[in-house]
């Protein structure tokens, strides 16, 4: 279902000044369904020192657009994404978001392929009409520090015309991939590849990846196959072919007992983003010394497991959120020199992004969905 684009004003920080320049954006209005996502003309944001301004060409849609949407990081929710999803169960709280209380109304849009078109007085005016990618976790201090902030979820994203970044965070690419392409990056290979490097995934060893044909799993497959590791991924019957083409060297179909099917103490590591029933299986899969890495729970944030398994198998439970300073120049390194893909299954303009959504969350694809904001125009 295609939206039109509201001109009417809003009575909220978005609305629209004597003189101020407009663009097109989707601001998620409050906790909610759908009718939270409302197509509209807002300002263009006005740029503090050290920021740039990008034309966004393309962004990406992630679990975490619709997780925030519909509140589900909040503590109070307990069941996987998608039953919190279909029977919108989640409530407005102030645990609402990532790190802080979601700063309702905001634009969303944790992916961005963009143009910079300005820089703030001082900035590097060189690098207008460069073409970047932005990386979505930042850290708030420095890289001793965790603390962290993310585009489209703790400050407005990339579902617009244009967003604004600190111009450290925005990184140059020199390669024939499309905006499209590109727009898949950030969010879901960003977590990927920090799983990966903080899990040390290393040459030879033996991996299994959970929910292997989303955007995040379908890229740690890619990423530790570069690394020379030995991957099994869990998938439904459907995505089989799909996901041994981009490196799997054995699939496991999601509805088999996996336990059974690969026996216990089979893993080095097991890289896991849905969780759930399956948690417990999952940790007698590892080997003595092994390491669980995850950054998701799609599959339910709920778990059961025998604690035995952990300290007596002196295993790692290692948890990614905040990037790691060398995993997105490593993205981009790995992008120029063409030793990962792009897996773009699906594009939207971005008003469709309703109907973008609710395809995604049927989990009938292998790779990421992107949006492409409207064309420019007079207003802007």
């Amino acid at each position: 279902m295609e939206v039109k684009w509201d001109s009417e004003p809003k009575k909220d920080r978005f609305d629209p000044v004597a003189g101020a320049r407009k663009m097109k954006a989707v601001v998620t209005a409050w906790n909610g369904g759908y009718d939270k996502l409302e197509c509209r003309e807002v300002k263009i944001p006005v740029l503090e020192p050290g920021e740039v301004l990008l034309q966004v060409l393309a962004a990406g849609v992630n679990n975490t657009e619709i997780n925030t949407r519909i509140g589900w990081y909040s503590s109070s929710v307990t069941t996987s994404t998608e039953n919190a999803t279909e029977k919108q169960t989640a409530t407005i709280t102030s645990d609402g978001g990532w790190n802080e209380t979601t700063p309702f109304p905001f634009i969303q849009g944790t992916d961005c392929c963009g143009r910079i078109v300005e820089v703030a007085p001082g900035g590097d005016e060189s690098s207008i009409g460069s073409r970047v990618i932005v990386r979505a976790c930042m850290r708030k201090f420095d890289f001793e520090s965790m603390e962290n902030i993310w585009m489209g979820s703790d400050f407005d994203g990339a579902f617009a015309q244009y967003v604004k970044v600190p111009a450290s965070e925005v990184f140059v690419i020199d390669c024939n991939w499309s905006d499209a392409e590109l727009g898949t990056i950030p969010c879901s290979y960003g977590t990927a590849e920090n799983m990966v490097h903080r899990g040390k995934v290393s040459k030879g060893e033996n991996i299994l990846v959970t929910g292997a044909s989303g955007g995040v799993g379908s890229a740690v497959v890619q990423l530790a196959k570069r690394r020379g590791a030995i991957v099994t991924a869990i998938v439904s019957a459907s995505k089989i072919e799909q996901v041994l083409a981009i490196g799997a060297d054995r699939v496991v179909r999601r509805d088999e007992n996996i336990l059974v099917k690969l026996g216990e103490k089979s893993f080095d590591i097991i890289i896991d983003n849905v969780a759930g029933p399956a948690f417990g299986d999952l940790i007698k899969l590892l080997k003595r010394s092994g390491r669980y890495v995850s950054s998701g729970a799609i599959g339910g944030p709920i778990v059961t497991f025998d604690t035995r398994d952990f300290y007596l198998k002196d295993l790692r439970l290692i948890g990614c959120t905040a990037w790691d300073e060398p995993v997105f120049p490593n993205l981009v390194s790995y992008i120029e020199k063409g030793e990962i893909k792009p897996l773009v299954a699906k594009i939207f303009p971005l008003e469709q992004i309703a109907d973008a959504q609710r395809e995604f969350l049927k989990k009938k694809h292998v790779g990421n969905f992107v949006l492409i904001p409207p064309p420019l125009d007079d207003q802007t």
